[in-house]
């Protein structure tokens, strides 16, 4: 069964070409070291909650759109390996790949798939 990685994330709204951009770059390395698709998707119908919303968990501002992301992997054991591959290319360092957005404020996790349909 496939693994997915989850990525949310608040994107200064002004910023969704050098997202996209960024997107496509980052996309490409995973798909290189393993990933099977990344799927990269720019807030539309994100409501605001009043206990717990995707743009609460991110502290979106005003200025800012919720992205909402998937990694999807052959198995575990193939994300881990290439996640740590990605990590090592210096194709991933600060100099060639800066985030147009505020990386602290991203939550991310690995998930087992439980239904494909």
């Amino acid at each position: 069964m496939t693994y997915i990685d989850g990525f949310v994330a608040a994107v200064p709204t002004t910023n969704r070409e050098a997202y996209r951009a960024h997107a496509e770059a980052v996309a490409a390395l995973f798909r290189t070291h393993g990933a099977l698709r990344v799927v990269e998707c720019w807030g539309d119908e994100v409501p605001a909650g009043e206990v717990t919303s995707f743009p609460m968990a991110v502290k979106c501002r005003d200025d800012e759109t919720v992205v909402f992301s998937w990694i999807e992997w052959p198995s575990k054991a193939v994300r881990d390996a290439g996640m740590a591959k990605v990590m090592a290319d210096p194709e991933m360092s600060p100099e060639h790949c800066a985030m147009p957005f505020d990386g602290s404020r991203v939550i991310f996790g690995g998930f087992e798939v439980l239904v494909q349909g």
